[in-house]
């Protein structure tokens, strides 16, 4: 069954005789295994979890061989421009900058609108596929944006992004600013305009979240108006906080206090605000700084955090760790801020590097990272109807084949899911009632196609580095690649 994104659905489903479902238990507040259950879905609603429904049902699906799981929530992400780098990133870093590449990158490769469109349908097929439900697309807007999102199938929370400044790197060592406070609150106003559009778009599928896109980059005026904004409509507000040593010493040196203590100074630390990353807190080893309250304001105040362990671990950075983050009551999400929008990978990479950086194998289990992945990115985003399957939620829903043979044996099946298999076991995704991936293939986008658009966009994007940089290199003296060609090429 294929239906048409944003047109009603009133039939039911029965995913019927599932081998094991994650269900959501009220009672223990948590997830857990129901083995040889039905779920059935009426429209975009979970009516039944349990043994043996007996409503009636328009469509049936057999259930057995597989694990029914609640659509996962990526709250961080930055899908029209990741897939550019692509073969570009992965090993880009400065070593003047405490080994991030980021603001170098953002100064010599450009992106343009066509080339953004389709960077974002590579990822959000790449989401889809690895069992992304709903999304938050942090993204400067661009021509056919909303369009691709509706058409999608996924539940889109969308971020335009505005600033007060850009970044603006003339040397390998130093980070300077490009400010303009008028421009900022221009972007606020036109986000908000889009914002405010998107109200019963998609059958409510597609909302937004107020995105001031870095805490170094906004004037604290911009950034009080954009939580006001906030939250005057309900909304969650997110912006990139200690995602970097660089930002770290210019916020320090602007305030003569951390990141998040300038946040929580500003009064934007709150339920509903998510800050992008807060890796490089008080108490992290490589800032070297004398208070250790960052966590306390994080967690006292309801803030969440995204997390997104895989770019910082291919700089050498990493978050110390997110056990701890946990343990101090601090609610984590997860998000993909890089290539592949690979969900389950992302899981993958949290609980062994936050094993690592605690030198502690009970730091942090399979459990709570599923449970930051599903029902901490539902919190984040102020919801308490997705991220969990139970009667009342939305139809939000993953199959799993219990038959893959990285699955196998499927002792703990939520283990061999982010160990072994990953996307590689995903056959199924519902979205909104909706079947949006069947039998591992996306069928609201066309994957292959943007992938071949996307190598185009790429050459033509490298080709621009030299006018961008501002010392006039090419894009393979920034980047090499990991190997040199013969001299028989």
């Amino acid at each position: 069954m294929n239906s048409v994104p944003g047109q009603p659905l009133t039939h039911t489903t029965c995913i019927r005789g599932a081998d094991m479902v994650i269900a959501w238990d009220e009672t223990a507040g948590g997830h857990s295994y129901l083995p040889h259950a039905d779920i059935a879905f009426r429209g975009n609603e979970i009516i039944f979890l349990g043994k043996g429904y007996a409503g009636h049902v328009e469509v049936e699906i057999d259930g057995g061989g597989y694990l029914v799981l609640p659509g996962m929530v990526d709250i961080h992400s930055h899908p029209s421009l990741e897939p550019s780098y692509r073969g570009i990133r992965e090993e880009h870093g400065v070593r003047d900058m405490y080994m991030t590449g980021l603001y170098e990158r953002c100064m010599a490769y450009g992106v343009t609108p066509s080339s953004q469109l389709t960077s974002a349908e590579v990822a959000y097929c790449e989401m889809l596929l690895s069992g992304v439900t709903t999304i938050v697309d942090l993204s400067t807007p661009y021509e056919g944006w909303l369009d691709l999102a509706e058409r999608s199938g996924l539940r889109v929370v969308m971020g335009p992004g505005f600033a007060s400044s850009r970044w603006n790197v003339s040397d390998p060592h130093h980070l300077d600013f490009a400010w303009d406070e008028e421009g900022g609150f221009k972007g606020l106003k036109h986000a908000l305009e889009m914002i405010d559009g998107l109200e019963g778009v998609a059958g409510g599928r597609l909302t937004g979240i107020v995105y001031p896109a870095q805490i170094d980059t906004c004037t604290e005026p911009l950034l009080r108006e954009a939580f006001a904004a906030a939250q005057d409509r309900k909304l969650p507000l997110t912006t990139h906080v200690s995602q970097s040593v660089m930002e770290f010493r210019e916020m320090q040196r602007r305030t003569g206090v951390t990141p998040v203590q300038w946040a929580a100074k500003l009064g934007i630390l709150a339920p509903g605000t998510i800050l992008g990353h807060a890796i490089f807190i008080d108490q992290h080893s490589w800032v070297q700084w004398w208070t250790r309250d960052d966590l306390d304001l994080i967690a006292d105040t309801g803030t969440s955090v995204a997390h997104c362990p895989t770019p910082f671990a291919r700089y050498g950075h990493m978050m110390e760790h997110v056990g701890g983050y946990i343990r101090h009551g601090v609610n984590i999400g997860i998000g993909t801020d890089t290539v592949p929008h690979n969900f389950i990978e992302e899981m993958r990479w949290a609980l062994v590097l936050g094993r690592i950086s605690a030198r502690d194998i009970d730091a942090v289990s399979s459990g709570e990272i599923f449970t930051a992945a599903t029902t901490g990115g539902a919190k984040a985003l102020l919801r308490e109807d997705i991220g969990r399957l139970t009667v009342g939620a939305k139809a939000d829903i993953v199959l799993a084949d219990l038959g893959n043979r990285w699955m196998q044996p499927a002792r703990d099946p939520l283990r061999s899911l982010i160990f072994h298999a990953a996307d590689r076991a995903i056959r199924h995704v519902y979205v909104d009632g909706r079947h949006v991936v069947k039998d591992g293939e996306v069928m609201t986008l066309d994957h292959q196609r943007a992938l071949s658009t996307l190598a185009r966009d790429q050459r033509q994007m490298e080709e621009m580095v030299p006018q961008l940089d501002p010392r006039g290199r090419a894009s393979l003296e920034i980047t090499p690649l990991s190997l040199p060609y013969s001299r028989e090429a």
